[in-house]
């Protein structure tokens, strides 16, 4: 089954936001990645403080701990080879905590460690997972990735999962500035609710900040007459702080997923909002994102607008945004749009269909917004122009060529969705190029490639990384190609699977093998 080009989009956006709290790169090397600097021959390796994990000592080691954080990576990628020294000195540190905190890594390169990664589904790298209680509870690391933020988010994930607060230091503690916190307000700390409560804080302690208390008062916004039990969601946005009655474990979570994401996500350059906009680009709703110039006379007559139509539409499964164009360069690079568009919105829904309207005005936000909800609008497609010029061996997609080339052609199409940046598809490049060659007297088979960062890449393909191949028979086949990457194993492949075009004037014009 062919997965959303949505999720492709959230996981990419996901990491332009989290790309900012990455540490300085080194010298980038072709493939996008930080090249290493040449190895002293007459140093003595330091002592590693983290633990090193293979598909021999993974379960064992695991089940030794009731808390043990997995980094799972690849020597190659240029991300992993950042945090590494920075997570070798948060394991440093955190050996030394009261009571320690271990930190290990498995690289998921090694053929004999991918199974591991598939069970834990590691979809990039690197990739960070925390496990309790010997491996029975796991959780996805969400925190910093350098060293004093690793200490710090992992600090607060030992011991208990909810604080109580007995006084306005401990309020100090649990209900910091500009971040999400949860307080269960109680008569006393036992019996059915409180121990939901409990159970929850567990579960989400790696989002949020949890508490308890019996004494409303000391809380922001307190009031000794709260009726008890309830819980608290306290946040720097909207109305501050909500409460909630439900004591279902999932009705609790529910609450704090819908409630921990404001009316409207701010895009800009202040790195408090970057847990807001991974959220948002996690969501599986659909997104309605607005982006202008922040600095322009009209800022507060557009966040006002978008604001009442995003009231409006709570509870309709849509989220909105207000992006800065100072901000979100990339973004737009990613929706193939340009800063002269601006004022422009966005929607995307949760199929991956995208709908774009330039020069936007405020007035019309509601319209158009009113206008999508009842199928009105035309999706909009990211796609290069057609190249007036297609003579290599390697023929060019874009989005707006591809029915006709390789769903219309009536040809056998073997199509790469490719990165420029990407390392492996350099590599690839000459070997696709010289199986071309070797297929230019077939006329049943086209050899192809699309730049899949500047086209929109259809639901049929999953493409979740660089490269991916698939072949596309005459007769409207799709399969993926998983095989080797040589010259000898393509041609043999799309000899095996290609349709056989009968002659001009033959009766059948596609001879069917489904």
């Amino acid at each position: 089954m062919a997965i959303s080009s949505s999720w492709i989009t959230a996981a990419f956006l996901a990491l332009l936001v989290l790309s900012s709290s990455l540490p300085p790169s080194a010298a980038e090397g072709d493939d996008g990645e930080a090249k290493e600097p040449d190895a002293d021959p007459e140093a003595v390796a330091e002592p590693s403080f983290v633990i090193t994990l293979d598909a021999s000592n993974f379960s064992e080691t695991v089940s030794k701990h009731d808390f043990i954080v997995v980094e799972f990576y690849a020597p190659w990628c240029g991300h992993c080879k950042k945090l590494a020294p920075e997570y070798e000195k948060a394991a440093l540190v955190l050996s030394e905590n009261d009571p320690p905190i271990a930190l290990a890594k498995i690289d998921c390169n090694e053929n004999v460690n991918k199974e591991i990664a598939s069970k834990y589904e590691v979809r990039g790298f690197p990739t960070l997972k925390i496990f309790r209680n010997g491996g029975e509870d796991i959780q996805e690391y969400k925190g910093p990735r350098e060293a004093d933020g690793i200490v710090e988010y992992l600090s607060k994930q030992v011991g208990p999962a909810s604080t109580e607060i007995k006084s306005s230091e401990d309020v100090d503690k649990v209900i910091v500035d500009k971040k999400i916190s949860i307080v269960g307000i109680f008569p006393q700390f036992s019996g059915e609710e409180f121990e939901t409560f409990i159970k929850v804080a567990e579960k989400l302690r790696s989002d949020y900040d949890f508490g308890h208390t019996s004494n409303a008062k000391l809380l922001p916004h307190g009031d000794e007459t709260v009726k008890q039990p309830i819980v608290r969601l306290f946040k720097p946005f909207d109305e501050l702080f909500v409460d909630f009655k439900d004591f279902q474990a999932d009705a609790i979570e529910k609450f704090i997923e819908s409630e921990s994401m404001p009316i409207v996500t701010t895009y800009d350059n202040d790195p408090t909002n970057h847990p807001f906009l991974v959220k948002f680009f996690d969501s599986p709703n659909a997104k309605a994102m607005l982006f202008f110039n922040f600095s322009s006379d009209n800022y507060n007559t557009f966040k006002s607008k978008l604001h009442e139509v995003a009231k409006d539409y709570k509870g309709d499964n849509i989220k909105f945004l207000i992006g800065d164009l100072d901000a979100s360069d990339m973004a737009l690079k990613f929706f193939g749009l340009e800063k002269d568009q601006a004022p422009l919105i966005i929607i995307q829904d949760s199929k991956g269909h995208k709908y774009f309207q330039p020069n936007v005005t405020p007035e019309q936000i509601a319209t158009w917004l009113k206008d999508y909800a009842v199928g009105g609008l035309e999706p909009y497609r990211k796609s290069e122009s057609v190249p007036e010029v297609n003579n290599e061996p390697v023929k060019i997609v874009v989005a707006k060529s591809l029915q006709e080339i390789v769903f219309s052609s009536g040809k056998n199409v073997l199509l790469e969705f490719y990165a420029p940046w990407c390392g492996h598809c350099k590599k690839l490049a000459p070997i696709l190029e010289e199986v071309a060659i070797s297929f230019e007297n077939d006329a049943d088979v086209i050899i192809a490639k699309m730049d899949a960062t500047k086209n929109d890449v259809p639901d049929e393909f999953a493409v979740q990384g660089y490269p991916t191949l698939y072949f596309v028979s005459a007769s409207g086949k799709i399969s993926q190609y998983e095989g080797n990457r040589t010259v000898e194993d393509f041609i043999n492949f799309v000899n095996n699977n290609k349709d056989v075009i009968s002659q001009p004037g033959s009766p059948d014009s596609v001879k069917d093998e489904l």
